[in-house]
């Protein structure tokens, strides 16, 4: 049964502005700046005050009504990566052969050596304004922070799936790098 009218709304925090010209939102906050395009959704995003993003759709289906929420999120995830930003933290897990992380100079760019004693050398681009490093505090980990938790997490993801163990029993082999904890890089 369609929905008349289905809305949801989201505060704008203090300090954190909000920009919106035909569904491409700017939010601009004291970490940086991030956009994102959302024409492609069929969605309503009005300020119902100063401080108070409203996000409608009429006259919507079940799948089109469960888009104001994911919308909401975005928006949300946005506002919370100019002003706290995100953390990932990766970990080496080997049994013989132990891996080798080299960590480019300017942090966007990831060399994976020595996985499952393979010859082949594997490089992973960060995405975004994602940056990587080899953790000061614990051995055998990699720390992937950002403003935008899509380029963050997907970076991580990256890493993640590139040392993925192919042409073996997988309850054996559990070698690889895998993601231990996701944070919100500045706590309230």
């Amino acid at each position: 049964m369609k929905d008349i009218n289905k809305d949801e709304t989201l505060e704008i925090p203090q300090g954190v502005t909000v920009d919106l010209k035909s569904r491409i939102i700017t939010v601009k906050g004291p970490r940086g700046e991030l956009t994102k395009n959302l024409r492609h959704l069929n969605i309503e995003i009005k300020f119902a005050t100063k401080s108070l993003l409203k996000f409608v759709v009429y006259h919507g289906g079940r799948k089109h009504v469960a888009s104001i929420r994911t919308v909401r999120s975005l928006v949300n995830n946005m506002i919370v990566g100019v002003t706290k930003g995100y953390e990932y933290k990766l970990r080496y897990v080997y049994a013989h052969f132990p891996i080798n992380v080299i960590v480019n100079n300017t942090n966007d760019a990831v060399e994976i050596r020595n996985f499952l004693g393979q010859k082949v050398v594997f490089n992973v681009k960060m995405r975004g304004d994602a940056k990587c490093e080899a953790s000061k505090a614990q051995k055998d980990e990699l720390v992937i922070t950002g403003n935008d938790l899509e380029a963050v997490s997907q970076s991580a993801a990256d890493i993640q799936q590139i040392c993925k163990v192919k042409n073996k029993d997988i309850r054996k082999f559990l070698d690889g790098i895998y993601v231990s904890e996701r944070n919100v890089l500045e706590k309230e």
